[in-house]
């Protein structure tokens, strides 16, 4: 259902994209990972036809961006990372208004929007102003707006930023439940445990190429042996206990300065982890916890590019220009 197939994009001598490709079946959840500036946004923009590559070519639902765009368009629902809804319009005249400019009489755009303020539990405020909403209302909201023409393909652009635990719980809900029906599902983001949870297949893309690509388990399995990872009760020990985990383990800790964290891989699992305490014991460097552990996305990914994910804009001004949602 979405198929990249060596796409390139440049913007000057930025290259946004360097021959990416990308596949996703019907009726799964592709999740796209990718620090800051590494070619989410641009992706998404060119499988929605508002970017077109610079070479090679994007499908969706068969349809390619380049000679079929309109087609494309009618097999496509996008929700970006914000909330699109008409705030001055209740929750019912936002769904009814996109059924009527996709062209559905005025009949079924009323009968598609109770069905999915139903379904996306919203028919208690059905006659509310959406700017009344909350954040995971909204979302919502805007969800059951991408697909009121029942695309068979759904483009989410980071949907969870800025919501909050609840907000977030939800919006999994439903796309849980748009997966159920059948949909495929392009699923960018930043939080790992998102991706983690939703995603069937996962493509780790850095500067614009795929840097890796596979199940959860499959990219768990490829970071390699368990971790240790401890947390210190002083600040001032962090350096000290950081060096002692490095040369236990013969290898570079990981450092999370402000939640006093250190984390390293250990091949020999238990028998590392005892050597490790008992030097930072012997040393007098306190620890707070600890604890041994399999790989999570979040050291995949730290070991693919170099550092955490982060919860920021892309970094490049070029991946954010112009996005209407």
């Amino acid at each position: 259902m979405i198929r990249v197939e060596n796409v390139s994009k440049s913007f000057g001598s930025f290259k946004a994209l360097d021959g990416l490709n990308l596949r996703a079946g019907e009726g799964t959840v592709l999740g796209l990972l990718g620090p800051n500036g590494s070619g989410k946004t641009t992706t998404v923009k060119v499988l929605t036809t508002l970017l077109a590559p610079d070479s090679g070519d994007a499908r969706v639902a068969g349809h390619s961006v380049l000679s079929e765009p309109e087609l494309v368009r009618r097999n496509l629902g996008l929700s970006g990372q914000y909330a699109a809804v008409d705030e001055k319009l209740t929750a019912f005249e936002n769904l009814h208004m996109v059924g009527r400019l996709y062209g559905m009489n005025r009949h079924n755009a009323m009968a598609r929007a109770h069905e999915l303020l139903g379904s996306f539990r919203l028919s208690d405020v059905a006659g509310k102003r959406a700017g009344t909403f909350s954040g995971g209302m909204r979302r919502r909201l805007d969800l059951a707006g991408a697909i009121v023409a029942r695309p068979k393909v759904v483009v989410l652009d980071e949907p969870t930023t800025g919501l909050d635990p609840r907000g977030r719980l939800d919006t999994w809900d439903v796309v849980s439940r748009l997966v159920a029906d059948g949909t495929t599902v392009l699923l960018t983001t930043q939080y790992l445990e998102e991706a983690d949870r939703l995603a069937d297949h996962i493509a780790v893309i850095d500067h614009g190429r795929v840097i890796a690509e596979g199940t959860s388990a499959e990219l768990k399995q490829s970071a390699g042996s368990e971790r240790i990872d401890v947390v210190m009760r002083r600040a001032a020990d962090l350096a000290a206990a950081a060096s002692v985990l490095s040369q236990a383990a013969g290898a570079r800790a990981d450092e999370d300065p402000q939640n006093l964290r250190l984390s390293v891989a250990a091949p020999e699992g238990h028998r590392l982890m005892v050597r490790v305490l008992s030097e930072l014991d012997a040393r007098s460097l306190q620890v707070e916890e600890a604890s041994l552990r399999r790989p999570t996305l979040d050291d995949v990914f730290l070991q693919l590019t170099g550092h955490a994910t982060a919860a920021a804009p892309e970094a490049h001004a070029p991946e954010k220009v112009g996005v209407p949602v």
